[in-house]
């Protein structure tokens, strides 16, 4: 009974430590301003809003939420023996790490960089320094790299599953500019999870000591144990033009899961034998980078999906609610025909649903390549594409610019919308604006945040 109420209450002094700190906070405000932004380029793109900024933001925290309590609970077993210096120090890692490249803002590769500088200084343990660099080489010494990469590893099973859960869902459809000049339809999917960790460390307490040893920490645990309040976030960025937004997200989710078991399991065994840890860091980093790598690959050897096909319009998007959405009309589907009539052009298409006011009968080719027919009454107040949002076409009056997400799009996204292009080089009208998108497509965790 005495060990549960120290639990519970250092339970509760994490809690507030959590509260206490403004990252948790910072980083909500964070996750809400990236999808007020991605409404406001919804409304700029295709005048209509696909997505509800305050929904997406609670489901985003409340995942978040979800997903650090179950790591946390894995880590009650597995301890981590982290001081408050070792984590100042992970955190400046990845700060400077962060000002060789945004994608660099991620746990794994500053907890693979701090490996690989223990690996060189444990192969000369006389070289202590003097004054504020030898206390930096022993707080790196001191640091318990086998544990940290396990966080990372379970971070990145968390993420896979977070991916595989929401990923499409936060999806936002585009107009982007591909490889040969012409503008095709896409999605950017990007989003952030706010993650607060409470880690289990040894600690001097006047309590009991566990009545299990956890994995990682030795003899630190006999003289007890506390909670440490970790607020991170998990983040992931993916541009697809050649797959559908869930299949996108099935790819990346298993890669994640793939890279995190393996980063899990080699961190576990670096542990038991020690001359795999700088194994385990080189793997995590450059695994890491794999996933980036393996994701813009996959893109350049498929064909982009999002294009109209001969004698057909292909749908990109569907708004909920839309007259479209109670037809069935699926993303990735081809309108042929409306009211009989072929529809190889949007225009072609405002006229054959202006062929009968009231009601429409429409033939979609489905994304096996099956025809279906569907038909639907016609209302006062119906969208004019009855809420299909088609790929673009050379009269496309303007397509997002990709370029890396920055704070100053988040805090001012009507004026970053400006950034755009028209088609065929011309100056897009004002209404038509598109804001600028998101960056390259990246997969990663940080105790700050990737983007």
């Amino acid at each position: 009974m005495d060990l549960i109420l120290e639990g519970l209450w250092n339970l509760a002094e994490a809690g507030a430590q959590l509260l206490l700190q403004p990252f948790y906070y910072i980083s909500i405000i964070i996750v809400l301003l990236m999808y007020r932004r991605q409404v406001v380029l919804e409304r700029r793109l295709f005048h209509v809003r696909l997505h509800s900024w305050g929904l997406q933001t609670w489901r985003t925290v409340l995942s978040g939420l979800l997903a650090g309590l179950a790591v946390s609970v894995v880590f009650v077993f597995l301890g981590m023996n982290l001081t408050m210096e070792g984590l100042l120090c992970l955190w400046v890692v990845t700060f400077v790490l962060m000002l060789f490249g945004i994608r660099y803002l991620c746990l794994a590769y500053s907890v693979a960089l701090l490996g690989m500088i223990q690996f060189v200084l444990n192969w000369f343990p006389g070289f202590t320094g003097s004054g504020f660099g030898g206390d930096v080489i022993r707080i790196v010494r001191e640091m318990d790299i086998p544990a940290l990469l396990c966080l990372v590893g379970l971070l990145h099973l968390a993420e896979g599953l977070l991916v595989r859960w929401q990923g499409a869902s936060f999806a936002g459809p585009l107009f982007i500019e591909g490889k040969r000049g012409r503008l095709i339809g896409g999605y950017q999917m990007q989003t952030l999870w706010p993650v607060p960790l409470f880690l289990l460390v040894p600690a001097q307490t006047t309590g009991g000591v566990l009545p299990w040893t956890p994995f990682f920490g030795g003899d630190a645990w006999q003289g007890g144990f506390s909670l440490m309040a970790l607020p991170i976030m998990l983040g992931f960025s993916e541009m697809t033009v050649t797959l559908l937004p869930k299949g996108k997200a099935r790819i990346t989710s298993g890669w994640l899961l793939g890279y995190g078991a393996v980063i899990t399991v080699l961190a576990l065994l670096s542990a038991w034998w020690s001359p795999l840890m700088p194994v385990a860091a080189i793997a995590a980093f450059v695994f890491h980078d794999s996933l980036i790598w393996l994701s813009r690959y996959g893109e350049q050897q498929r064909s982009p999906v999002f294009v109209h096909p001969q004698g057909g319009l292909k749908v990109l998007a569907v708004l909920p609610g839309s007259p479209a959405e109670e037809l069935g009309i699926r993303t990735g589907e081809t309108i042929m025909k409306v009211n009989g009539v072929p529809v190889p052009t949007k225009e072609d298409l405002h006229a054959a649903l202006r062929i009968n006011p009231a009601f429409c009968k429409l033939e979609v080719r489905n994304l096996a390549g099956e025809s279906k027919f569907l038909q639907r009454a016609i209302y006062a107040g119906d969208h004019h594409q009855l809420g299909a949002i088609l790929a673009p076409d050379e009269l496309a009056p303007a397509a997002v610019q990709l370029q890396p997400l920055s704070l100053l799009q988040l805090l001012r996204p009507r004026a970053s919308a400006r950034a755009v292009r028209g088609a065929r080089g011309a100056t897009p009208a004002p209404l038509r604006e598109a804001q600028a998108g998101g960056g390259s497509p990246a997969a990663a965790d940080g105790p700050a945040a990737e983007a």
